[in-house]
Protein backbone atom coordinates (compact mmCIF):
# COMPACT_ATOMS: atom_id res chain seq x y z
CA UNK A 1 0.00 0.00 0.00
CA UNK A 2 1.71 3.26 -1.18
CA UNK A 3 1.77 6.28 1.33
CA UNK A 4 -1.58 8.23 1.08
CA UNK A 5 -1.50 11.83 2.52
CA UNK A 6 -4.16 12.04 5.05
CA UNK A 7 -6.29 15.12 3.07
CA UNK A 8 -9.15 14.21 4.28
CA UNK A 9 -8.23 14.13 7.98
CA UNK A 10 -7.46 17.50 7.53
CA UNK A 11 -10.63 18.64 6.13
CA UNK A 12 -12.53 16.94 9.04
CA UNK A 13 -10.37 18.74 11.69
CA UNK A 14 -10.47 22.11 9.91
CA UNK A 15 -14.16 21.85 9.54
CA UNK A 16 -15.91 19.84 12.65
CA UNK A 17 -12.90 19.71 15.37
CA UNK A 18 -10.63 23.24 15.05
CA UNK A 19 -12.29 25.13 13.02
CA UNK A 20 -10.06 27.17 10.52
CA UNK A 21 -13.42 29.16 9.60
CA UNK A 22 -12.48 31.19 12.93
CA UNK A 23 -8.44 31.77 11.34
CA UNK A 24 -9.78 33.09 8.11
CA UNK A 25 -12.34 35.12 9.10
CA UNK A 26 -9.64 37.58 10.24
CA UNK A 27 -8.72 40.22 7.76
CA UNK A 28 -4.78 39.40 7.52
CA UNK A 29 -6.28 35.89 6.34
CA UNK A 30 -9.17 37.32 3.96
CA UNK A 31 -7.93 35.57 0.87
CA UNK A 32 -7.53 31.75 2.35
CA UNK A 33 -10.96 31.03 1.29
CA UNK A 34 -12.12 27.61 2.12
CA UNK A 35 -12.04 26.80 -1.41
CA UNK A 36 -8.33 28.10 -1.75
CA UNK A 37 -7.49 25.78 1.58
CA UNK A 38 -9.23 22.73 0.42
CA UNK A 39 -7.42 23.17 -3.23
CA UNK A 40 -4.10 24.00 -1.39
CA UNK A 41 -4.24 20.66 0.80
CA UNK A 42 -5.18 18.40 -2.28
CA UNK A 43 -2.34 19.85 -4.18
CA UNK A 44 0.08 19.08 -0.88
CA UNK A 45 -1.63 15.32 -0.67
CA UNK A 46 -0.23 15.14 -4.57
CA UNK A 47 3.05 16.02 -3.93
CA UNK A 48 3.75 13.91 -1.24
CA UNK A 49 1.87 10.78 -2.96
CA UNK A 50 4.15 11.42 -5.94
CA UNK A 51 7.02 13.00 -5.51
CA UNK A 52 8.17 12.89 -1.85
CA UNK A 53 7.12 9.39 -0.95
CA UNK A 54 9.10 7.62 -3.66
CA UNK A 55 12.18 9.43 -2.10
CA UNK A 56 11.44 7.23 1.44
CA UNK A 57 13.39 4.18 0.64
CA UNK A 58 16.53 5.87 -1.16
CA UNK A 59 16.94 8.59 0.94
CA UNK A 60 17.89 5.50 3.93
CA UNK A 61 19.81 3.23 1.80
CA UNK A 62 21.87 5.56 -0.09
CA UNK A 63 22.73 7.86 2.60
CA UNK A 64 24.01 11.98 2.16
CA UNK A 65 27.88 11.48 1.86
CA UNK A 66 30.65 13.94 1.85
CA UNK A 67 32.64 13.95 -1.00
CA UNK A 68 35.55 16.97 -1.20
CA UNK A 69 33.92 19.61 0.52
CA UNK A 70 30.08 18.64 -0.98
CA UNK A 71 27.45 16.98 0.70
CA UNK A 72 26.05 14.61 -2.19
CA UNK A 73 22.35 14.06 -1.64
CA UNK A 74 20.52 10.58 -1.37
CA UNK A 75 19.42 9.96 -5.32
CA UNK A 76 16.17 12.03 -6.42
CA UNK A 77 16.57 14.41 -3.53
CA UNK A 78 17.61 17.32 -5.49
CA UNK A 79 14.57 16.51 -7.94
CA UNK A 80 12.30 16.43 -5.37
CA UNK A 81 13.45 19.83 -3.85
CA UNK A 82 12.88 21.40 -7.22
CA UNK A 83 9.67 20.03 -7.13
CA UNK A 84 9.02 21.28 -3.84
CA UNK A 85 10.33 24.89 -4.04
CA UNK A 86 8.63 25.39 -7.81
CA UNK A 87 5.07 24.53 -6.29
CA UNK A 88 5.96 27.38 -3.52
CA UNK A 89 5.99 24.83 -0.77
CA UNK A 90 8.11 27.01 1.45
CA UNK A 91 6.64 30.21 1.15
CA UNK A 92 3.33 29.00 2.26
CA UNK A 93 2.77 31.41 5.59
CA UNK A 94 5.90 33.69 4.29
CA UNK A 95 4.66 37.12 4.06
CA UNK A 96 3.43 37.88 0.81
CA UNK A 97 5.64 41.32 0.15
CA UNK A 98 8.85 38.90 -1.26
CA UNK A 99 6.75 35.90 -2.63
CA UNK A 100 5.16 34.20 0.00
CA UNK A 101 1.47 32.76 0.11
CA UNK A 102 0.55 34.53 3.44
CA UNK A 103 -1.72 31.57 4.16
CA UNK A 104 -2.58 30.32 8.03
CA UNK A 105 0.26 28.85 10.04
CA UNK A 106 -2.19 26.29 10.52
CA UNK A 107 -2.22 25.03 6.97
CA UNK A 108 2.21 25.17 6.99
CA UNK A 109 1.63 22.82 9.60
CA UNK A 110 -0.98 20.26 8.03
CA UNK A 111 1.91 20.41 5.01
CA UNK A 112 4.28 19.18 7.45
CA UNK A 113 2.56 16.75 8.64
CA UNK A 114 1.92 15.07 5.16
CA UNK A 115 5.69 15.60 3.97
CA UNK A 116 7.26 14.29 6.93
CA UNK A 117 4.58 11.03 6.37
CA UNK A 118 6.01 10.99 2.81
CA UNK A 119 9.67 11.83 3.87
CA UNK A 120 10.95 13.04 6.82
CA UNK A 121 14.60 13.70 5.58
CA UNK A 122 13.96 15.70 2.57
CA UNK A 123 11.12 17.38 4.09
CA UNK A 124 13.32 18.93 6.82
CA UNK A 125 15.20 20.80 4.55
CA UNK A 126 12.25 23.21 3.67
CA UNK A 127 10.84 23.62 7.18
CA UNK A 128 14.73 25.11 7.99
CA UNK A 129 14.40 27.43 5.27
CA UNK A 130 10.96 28.63 6.65
CA UNK A 131 12.20 28.94 10.13
CA UNK A 132 15.09 31.11 8.79
CA UNK A 133 12.21 33.51 6.81
CA UNK A 134 10.55 33.89 9.83
CA UNK A 135 13.23 35.33 12.13
CA UNK A 136 14.12 37.23 9.14
CA UNK A 137 10.85 38.74 8.57
CA UNK A 138 10.74 39.71 12.81
CA UNK A 139 13.99 40.75 13.33
CA UNK A 140 16.48 41.62 10.01
CA UNK A 141 16.89 44.85 8.50
CA UNK A 142 15.24 46.37 5.31
CA UNK A 143 18.20 45.36 3.33
CA UNK A 144 18.82 42.26 4.43
CA UNK A 145 15.37 41.00 4.21
CA UNK A 146 15.60 42.43 0.34
CA UNK A 147 18.66 40.39 -0.29
CA UNK A 148 17.62 37.50 1.06
CA UNK A 149 13.78 36.52 1.70
CA UNK A 150 13.15 36.20 -1.91
CA UNK A 151 15.46 33.51 -2.32
CA UNK A 152 15.08 31.97 0.27
CA UNK A 153 11.09 31.73 -0.13
CA UNK A 154 11.38 30.36 -3.73
CA UNK A 155 13.85 27.83 -2.36
CA UNK A 156 16.58 29.20 -4.73
CA UNK A 157 19.03 29.55 -1.64
CA UNK A 158 18.17 26.95 1.89
CA UNK A 159 18.94 28.00 5.41
CA UNK A 160 19.96 26.37 8.59
CA UNK A 161 19.80 27.27 12.26
CA UNK A 162 23.44 26.80 14.35
CA UNK A 163 22.96 26.96 17.28
CA UNK A 164 24.83 23.42 18.76
CA UNK A 165 28.63 23.30 19.92
CA UNK A 166 30.11 20.28 21.38
CA UNK A 167 30.10 21.37 25.30
CA UNK A 168 26.62 23.56 24.33
CA UNK A 169 23.99 21.44 24.04
CA UNK A 170 20.56 22.51 25.34
CA UNK A 171 22.93 25.32 27.51
CA UNK A 172 23.38 27.60 24.51
CA UNK A 173 23.98 30.02 27.16
CA UNK A 174 27.94 28.11 26.92
CA UNK A 175 28.51 28.57 23.04
CA UNK A 176 32.19 30.01 22.40
CA UNK A 177 31.61 30.83 18.92
CA UNK A 178 33.17 34.34 18.73
CA UNK A 179 31.68 37.44 16.54
CA UNK A 180 34.28 40.45 15.95
CA UNK A 181 33.03 43.48 14.20
CA UNK A 182 34.35 44.62 11.29
CA UNK A 183 34.61 48.68 9.78
CA UNK A 184 32.24 47.98 6.99
CA UNK A 185 29.59 46.80 9.65
CA UNK A 186 30.12 42.80 8.72
CA UNK A 187 31.16 40.70 11.42
CA UNK A 188 34.31 37.84 11.25
CA UNK A 189 32.60 34.50 12.89
CA UNK A 190 34.90 31.59 14.37
CA UNK A 191 33.64 28.97 15.72
CA UNK A 192 32.38 25.17 15.59
CA UNK A 193 28.81 24.37 15.11
CA UNK A 194 27.45 20.50 15.53
CA UNK A 195 24.09 18.62 14.31
CA UNK A 196 23.82 21.27 11.59
CA UNK A 197 20.85 20.22 9.95
CA UNK A 198 21.14 20.39 6.21
CA UNK A 199 24.32 22.25 6.84
CA UNK A 200 25.87 21.17 3.43
CA UNK A 201 24.12 19.92 -0.09
CA UNK A 202 23.98 19.82 -3.27
CA UNK A 203 20.58 20.74 -4.15
CA UNK A 204 20.66 24.66 -3.83
CA UNK A 205 22.70 27.32 -4.77
CA UNK A 206 23.55 28.98 -2.15
CA UNK A 207 22.91 28.07 2.01
CA UNK A 208 22.51 30.85 4.47
CA UNK A 209 23.22 29.60 8.21
CA UNK A 210 22.03 31.93 10.83
CA UNK A 211 24.74 31.49 13.51
CA UNK A 212 24.56 32.28 17.45
CA UNK A 213 27.76 33.89 18.15
CA UNK A 214 29.03 35.90 21.22
CA UNK A 215 30.57 39.52 20.20
CA UNK A 216 33.69 40.76 22.38
CA UNK A 217 31.38 42.72 24.87
CA UNK A 218 28.91 40.01 25.16
CA UNK A 219 28.18 39.03 28.47
CA UNK A 220 28.49 35.06 29.60
CA UNK A 221 25.29 32.99 29.55
CA UNK A 222 22.67 33.39 26.96
CA UNK A 223 21.67 37.24 27.61
CA UNK A 224 25.31 37.66 25.90
CA UNK A 225 24.67 36.11 22.79
CA UNK A 226 23.94 38.02 19.18
CA UNK A 227 22.68 35.95 15.96
CA UNK A 228 24.11 36.08 12.50
CA UNK A 229 23.39 35.31 9.65
CA UNK A 230 26.02 33.57 7.56
CA UNK A 231 26.06 32.41 3.70
CA UNK A 232 28.30 30.20 2.34
CA UNK A 233 28.47 32.14 -0.66
CA UNK A 234 28.73 35.85 -0.33
CA UNK A 235 25.77 37.82 -2.12
CA UNK A 236 26.15 40.65 -4.28
CA UNK A 237 23.79 43.59 -4.11
CA UNK A 238 21.25 42.51 -6.84
CA UNK A 239 21.46 38.91 -5.47
CA UNK A 240 23.69 37.05 -7.41
CA UNK A 241 26.45 35.29 -5.97
CA UNK A 242 29.60 36.51 -4.87
CA UNK A 243 33.01 34.52 -3.29
CA UNK A 244 32.89 31.55 -1.03
CA UNK A 245 32.62 32.58 2.51
CA UNK A 246 35.58 30.69 4.72
CA UNK A 247 33.24 28.34 5.93
CA UNK A 248 32.73 24.78 5.47
CA UNK A 249 31.18 21.02 6.74
CA UNK A 250 34.11 19.13 8.15
CA UNK A 251 32.19 15.52 8.79
CA UNK A 252 28.77 14.81 8.95
CA UNK A 253 26.82 12.76 11.85
CA UNK A 254 26.18 8.51 11.42
CA UNK A 255 22.91 8.74 13.02
CA UNK A 256 20.40 6.40 13.51
CA UNK A 257 18.12 7.40 11.00
CA UNK A 258 17.30 10.29 8.42
CA UNK A 259 20.00 9.37 6.60
CA UNK A 260 18.65 11.30 3.72
CA UNK A 261 19.21 14.07 5.47
CA UNK A 262 22.45 15.61 5.89
CA UNK A 263 23.74 16.82 9.50
CA UNK A 264 26.91 18.44 9.54
CA UNK A 265 29.59 19.56 11.60
CA UNK A 266 30.08 23.32 10.49
CA UNK A 267 33.19 25.25 10.32
CA UNK A 268 33.95 29.00 10.66
CA UNK A 269 37.14 30.57 10.52
CA UNK A 270 36.43 34.46 10.30
CA UNK A 271 33.68 33.86 7.94
CA UNK A 272 31.50 37.19 7.03
CA UNK A 273 28.58 37.61 8.52
CA UNK A 274 25.40 40.23 9.05
CA UNK A 275 23.86 41.13 12.76
CA UNK A 276 20.27 39.92 12.82
CA UNK A 277 18.26 42.11 14.78
CA UNK A 278 20.26 43.90 17.99
CA UNK A 279 23.54 43.03 19.90
CA UNK A 280 23.31 40.93 22.58
CA UNK A 281 19.80 39.53 21.55
CA UNK A 282 20.43 36.65 19.14
CA UNK A 283 17.98 34.38 21.89
CA UNK A 284 15.47 36.53 21.32
CA UNK A 285 15.60 36.49 17.74
CA UNK A 286 16.04 32.81 17.34
CA UNK A 287 13.23 32.21 19.70
CA UNK A 288 11.22 33.86 17.31
CA UNK A 289 11.51 30.83 15.05
CA UNK A 290 12.13 28.47 17.88
CA UNK A 291 8.96 28.13 19.00
CA UNK A 292 7.08 27.43 15.68
CA UNK A 293 10.11 24.90 14.95
CA UNK A 294 8.73 22.95 18.04
CA UNK A 295 5.54 22.71 16.85
CA UNK A 296 7.12 21.58 13.65
CA UNK A 297 9.10 18.75 15.25
CA UNK A 298 5.81 17.73 16.76
CA UNK A 299 4.36 17.12 13.41
CA UNK A 300 7.15 15.60 11.99
CA UNK A 301 6.38 13.35 14.34
CA UNK A 302 3.01 12.74 13.70
CA UNK A 303 3.77 12.50 10.02
CA UNK A 304 6.39 9.59 10.53
CA UNK A 305 3.37 7.81 12.94
CA UNK A 306 0.71 8.12 9.69
CA UNK A 307 3.25 6.71 7.43
CA UNK A 308 4.14 3.85 9.94
CA UNK A 309 0.18 3.14 10.58
CA UNK A 310 -0.18 2.84 7.07
CA UNK A 311 2.56 0.94 6.79
CA UNK A 312 1.45 -1.59 9.26
CA UNK A 313 -1.82 -1.55 8.04
CA UNK A 314 -1.41 -2.62 4.67
CA UNK A 315 1.02 -5.41 6.36
CA UNK A 316 -1.65 -6.95 8.92
CA UNK A 317 -4.26 -6.97 5.82
CA UNK A 318 -2.32 -8.98 3.81
CA UNK A 319 -0.53 -11.47 6.33
CA UNK A 320 -1.92 -14.77 6.75
CA UNK A 321 -1.42 -16.11 9.83
CA UNK A 322 -3.29 -18.13 12.20
CA UNK A 323 -6.68 -18.89 12.94
CA UNK A 324 -9.12 -16.12 12.85
CA UNK A 325 -11.13 -16.18 16.08
CA UNK A 326 -14.12 -13.87 14.17
CA UNK A 327 -16.89 -15.27 11.76
CA UNK A 328 -16.70 -13.80 8.23
CA UNK A 329 -13.08 -12.87 9.13
CA UNK A 330 -10.51 -11.81 6.73
CA UNK A 331 -7.77 -14.35 7.11
CA UNK A 332 -5.03 -12.02 7.87
CA UNK A 333 -4.03 -11.18 11.29
CA UNK A 334 -6.49 -7.75 11.40
CA UNK A 335 -8.66 -10.36 12.50
CA UNK A 336 -6.84 -10.97 15.70
CA UNK A 337 -8.01 -9.01 18.96
CA UNK A 338 -4.26 -7.95 19.60
CA UNK A 339 -3.53 -6.76 16.16
CA UNK A 340 -6.54 -4.91 16.32
CA UNK A 341 -5.66 -3.35 19.30
CA UNK A 342 -2.35 -1.75 18.22
CA UNK A 343 -3.78 -0.94 14.75
CA UNK A 344 -6.73 1.15 17.29
CA UNK A 345 -4.14 2.57 19.45
CA UNK A 346 -2.53 3.77 16.17
CA UNK A 347 -4.97 5.35 15.04
CA UNK A 348 -6.92 7.06 17.69
CA UNK A 349 -3.24 8.37 18.84
CA UNK A 350 -2.39 10.13 15.80
CA UNK A 351 -5.53 12.12 15.96
CA UNK A 352 -5.04 12.80 19.02
CA UNK A 353 -1.73 13.90 18.80
CA UNK A 354 -2.92 15.75 15.01
CA UNK A 355 -5.55 17.84 16.62
CA UNK A 356 -3.36 19.32 19.48
CA UNK A 357 -0.83 20.29 16.80
CA UNK A 358 -3.41 22.04 15.21
CA UNK A 359 -5.03 23.58 17.76
CA UNK A 360 -1.73 25.14 18.73
CA UNK A 361 -1.40 26.21 14.89
CA UNK A 362 -4.88 27.42 14.75
CA UNK A 363 -3.41 29.56 18.71
CA UNK A 364 -1.03 30.83 17.29
CA UNK A 365 -2.88 32.44 14.30
CA UNK A 366 -5.21 34.12 15.85
CA UNK A 367 -2.94 35.06 18.42
CA UNK A 368 -0.94 36.96 15.71
CA UNK A 369 -4.25 38.19 13.75
CA UNK A 370 -5.47 39.54 16.93
CA UNK A 371 -2.92 40.00 19.21
CA UNK A 372 -4.94 38.60 21.89
CA UNK A 373 -3.72 37.90 25.17
CA UNK A 374 -5.54 34.86 25.57
CA UNK A 375 -4.82 33.18 22.37
CA UNK A 376 -1.51 34.09 23.34
CA UNK A 377 -1.49 32.06 26.39
CA UNK A 378 -3.39 29.27 24.81
CA UNK A 379 -0.66 29.18 22.08
CA UNK A 380 2.44 29.39 24.66
CA UNK A 381 0.93 26.34 27.23
CA UNK A 382 -0.20 24.28 23.85
CA UNK A 383 3.45 24.36 21.94
CA UNK A 384 5.49 22.20 24.37
CA UNK A 385 2.33 19.53 24.57
CA UNK A 386 1.86 19.32 21.16
CA UNK A 387 6.08 19.11 20.43
CA UNK A 388 6.05 16.35 23.28
CA UNK A 389 3.36 14.46 22.78
CA UNK A 390 3.55 14.50 18.59
CA UNK A 391 6.95 13.14 19.10
CA UNK A 392 6.35 10.47 21.35
CA UNK A 393 3.20 9.31 19.32
CA UNK A 394 5.93 8.81 16.45
CA UNK A 395 7.92 6.56 18.33
CA UNK A 396 5.09 4.95 20.16
CA UNK A 397 3.37 4.20 16.83
CA UNK A 398 6.44 3.17 14.69
CA UNK A 399 7.07 0.87 17.42
CA UNK A 400 3.82 -0.48 17.08
CA UNK A 401 4.04 -0.76 13.57
CA UNK A 402 7.40 -2.83 13.67
CA UNK A 403 5.36 -5.28 16.18
CA UNK A 404 2.72 -5.61 13.97
CA UNK A 405 5.00 -6.71 11.28
CA UNK A 406 6.61 -9.47 14.17
CA UNK A 407 9.81 -10.90 12.90
CA UNK A 408 9.66 -8.93 9.62
CA UNK A 409 9.72 -5.98 11.62
CA UNK A 410 13.04 -6.59 12.79
CA UNK A 411 14.41 -6.79 9.34
CA UNK A 412 15.39 -3.93 7.30
CA UNK A 413 13.74 -5.30 4.16
CA UNK A 414 9.98 -4.25 4.85
CA UNK A 415 11.20 -0.83 5.68
CA UNK A 416 9.04 -0.82 8.90
CA UNK A 417 12.19 0.01 11.04
CA UNK A 418 13.11 2.98 9.35
CA UNK A 419 10.08 4.58 10.42
CA UNK A 420 11.11 3.94 14.21
CA UNK A 421 15.04 5.01 13.31
CA UNK A 422 13.63 7.71 11.50
CA UNK A 423 11.22 9.58 14.37
CA UNK A 424 13.61 8.87 17.53
CA UNK A 425 14.97 12.04 16.87
CA UNK A 426 12.16 13.81 17.14
CA UNK A 427 11.63 13.53 21.13
CA UNK A 428 15.22 15.23 21.02
CA UNK A 429 15.25 17.96 18.52
CA UNK A 430 14.73 21.57 19.51
CA UNK A 431 14.82 20.91 23.39
CA UNK A 432 14.20 17.53 24.76
CA UNK A 433 10.56 16.00 25.52
CA UNK A 434 12.31 16.85 29.39
CA UNK A 435 12.63 19.82 28.97
CA UNK A 436 9.71 21.16 27.30
CA UNK A 437 8.12 19.62 30.11
CA UNK A 438 10.04 21.63 32.92
CA UNK A 439 8.54 24.54 30.50
CA UNK A 440 5.44 23.65 30.80
CA UNK A 441 5.32 23.61 34.43
CA UNK A 442 7.48 26.18 35.12
CA UNK A 443 7.85 29.29 32.45
CA UNK A 444 4.01 28.19 31.64
CA UNK A 445 2.86 28.04 34.74
CA UNK A 446 4.42 31.49 36.25
CA UNK A 447 0.42 32.46 35.57
CA UNK A 448 -0.34 30.42 38.28
CA UNK A 449 -1.96 27.77 36.30
CA UNK A 450 -4.55 30.18 34.34
CA UNK A 451 -3.82 28.77 31.11
CA UNK A 452 -4.07 25.74 31.84
CA UNK A 453 -7.31 25.97 33.71
CA UNK A 454 -8.93 27.76 30.62
CA UNK A 455 -8.28 25.07 28.93
CA UNK A 456 -10.10 22.97 31.36
CA UNK A 457 -12.60 25.00 31.35
CA UNK A 458 -13.29 24.62 27.35
CA UNK A 459 -13.18 20.78 28.16
CA UNK A 460 -15.87 21.16 31.28
CA UNK A 461 -18.06 23.19 28.73
CA UNK A 462 -18.28 20.35 26.06
CA UNK A 463 -19.15 17.51 29.01
CA UNK A 464 -21.95 19.71 29.50
CA UNK A 465 -23.43 19.65 26.11
CA UNK A 466 -22.56 16.11 25.00
CA UNK A 467 -24.58 13.82 23.95
CA UNK A 468 -22.87 10.80 24.87
CA UNK A 469 -23.35 10.45 28.33
CA UNK A 470 -20.85 7.76 29.11
CA UNK A 471 -17.91 8.84 27.15
CA UNK A 472 -18.48 12.51 28.75
CA UNK A 473 -18.82 11.21 31.96
CA UNK A 474 -15.02 9.53 31.66
CA UNK A 475 -13.03 12.60 30.48
CA UNK A 476 -15.16 14.27 33.33
CA UNK A 477 -13.02 12.22 35.77
CA UNK A 478 -9.98 12.40 34.21
CA UNK A 479 -10.14 16.33 33.77
CA UNK A 480 -11.53 16.62 37.56
CA UNK A 481 -7.97 14.44 38.29
CA UNK A 482 -5.88 17.09 36.11
CA UNK A 483 -7.25 20.38 37.69
CA UNK A 484 -6.24 18.49 40.78
CA UNK A 485 -2.87 17.91 40.08
CA UNK A 486 -2.20 21.10 38.58
CA UNK A 487 -3.88 23.18 41.63
CA UNK A 488 -1.55 21.15 43.46
CA UNK A 489 1.70 21.94 41.06
CA UNK A 490 1.23 25.56 40.95
CA UNK A 491 1.78 25.38 45.23
CA UNK A 492 5.14 23.58 44.72
CA UNK A 493 8.61 24.79 45.07
CA UNK A 494 10.73 24.02 40.81
CA UNK A 495 12.11 20.83 41.92
CA UNK A 496 9.50 19.24 43.51
CA UNK A 497 7.63 20.22 39.52
CA UNK A 498 10.51 18.81 37.66
CA UNK A 499 9.99 15.71 38.88
CA UNK A 500 6.51 15.29 37.78
CA UNK A 501 6.93 17.21 34.83
CA UNK A 502 7.15 14.37 32.12
CA UNK A 503 4.19 12.92 33.83
CA UNK A 504 1.78 15.89 33.82
CA UNK A 505 2.91 16.72 30.50
CA UNK A 506 1.67 13.36 29.04
CA UNK A 507 -1.62 13.87 31.26
CA UNK A 508 -2.07 17.09 29.79
CA UNK A 509 -1.79 15.07 26.47
CA UNK A 510 -4.12 12.56 27.17
CA UNK A 511 -7.10 14.49 28.64
CA UNK A 512 -6.69 17.02 25.26
CA UNK A 513 -6.71 13.96 23.10
CA UNK A 514 -10.16 12.79 24.80
CA UNK A 515 -11.31 16.45 24.25
CA UNK A 516 -10.84 16.40 20.64
CA UNK A 517 -11.98 13.07 20.42
CA UNK A 518 -15.32 13.73 22.04
CA UNK A 519 -16.15 16.78 19.15
CA UNK A 520 -15.06 14.35 17.04
CA UNK A 521 -17.79 12.16 18.01
CA UNK A 522 -19.96 14.54 18.35
CA UNK A 523 -19.88 15.57 14.51
CA UNK A 524 -22.14 12.27 14.28
CA UNK A 525 -20.02 10.14 12.09
CA UNK A 526 -19.66 6.55 13.09
CA UNK A 527 -16.25 6.38 12.40
CA UNK A 528 -15.20 8.93 14.84
CA UNK A 529 -17.90 7.54 17.31
CA UNK A 530 -16.05 4.33 17.41
CA UNK A 531 -12.47 5.35 17.78
CA UNK A 532 -13.25 8.52 20.21
CA UNK A 533 -14.70 5.35 22.36
CA UNK A 534 -11.86 3.45 21.94
CA UNK A 535 -9.66 6.40 22.72
CA UNK A 536 -11.31 7.02 25.92
CA UNK A 537 -12.22 3.96 27.54
CA UNK A 538 -8.74 2.74 26.96
CA UNK A 539 -5.89 5.11 26.40
CA UNK A 540 -7.44 8.04 28.34
CA UNK A 541 -7.55 6.02 31.86
CA UNK A 542 -4.17 6.05 31.62
CA UNK A 543 -4.29 10.40 32.94
CA UNK A 544 -5.22 9.44 36.08
CA UNK A 545 -1.83 6.97 36.87
CA UNK A 546 0.00 9.97 35.29
CA UNK A 547 -1.39 12.84 37.29
CA UNK A 548 -0.53 10.38 40.66
CA UNK A 549 3.03 10.46 39.32
CA UNK A 550 3.45 14.15 38.33
CA UNK A 551 2.53 14.53 41.97
CA UNK A 552 5.02 11.88 43.51
CA UNK A 553 7.12 14.80 43.62
CA UNK A 554 11.57 14.64 44.25
CA UNK A 555 11.66 13.80 47.87
CA UNK A 556 12.29 9.32 46.17
CA UNK A 557 14.42 10.00 43.63
CA UNK A 558 16.96 12.08 45.73
CA UNK A 559 16.47 9.20 48.58
CA UNK A 560 18.39 7.09 45.58
CA UNK A 561 22.39 7.26 46.61
CA UNK A 562 24.97 7.93 43.76
CA UNK A 563 25.71 4.35 44.91
CA UNK A 564 22.43 2.86 43.85
CA UNK A 565 22.95 3.48 40.20
CA UNK A 566 26.13 1.55 39.63
CA UNK A 567 25.63 -2.01 37.77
Amino acid sequence: MPYQAPVGEYQFIFDKVIPLSQVIENECFSEATPDLTDAVLKECGKMCDTVMAPLQRPGDLHPAYLENGIVRTSPGFAEGYLAIAESGWIGISAGTTYGGMGLPFAMNTAMHDMMCGACISLNLCPLLSQGQIEALEHHASKALQELYLPKLISGQWTGTMNLTEPQAGSDVGALTTKAEPQLDNTYKITGQKIYITWGEHDIAENICHLVLARLPDGKPGPKGISLFLVPKFIPNSDGSLGAQNDLRCVSLEHKLGVHGSPTAVMEYSGATGWLVGEEHNGMACMFTMMNNARLAVGMQGIGVAEGAYQHALAFAMGRKQGRSMIPDGTGTIIDHADVRRMLAHMKAEIFAARSIGVACAVAIDMANATDDLEWRAKAAILTPIAKSFGSDTGVSVADLGVQIHGGMGFVEETAAAQYLRDVRITPIYEGTNGIQAMDLVARKMMDGGRAAFSLMDDIDKLITNAKDITLASLLKLAVDELRKTTEWLVQQDINERFAGAVAYQKAFARVLGGYFHLVAAMSGNGKRVRLATFYIKSLLPESVALCAQAKAGAADLYAIELNDFAA
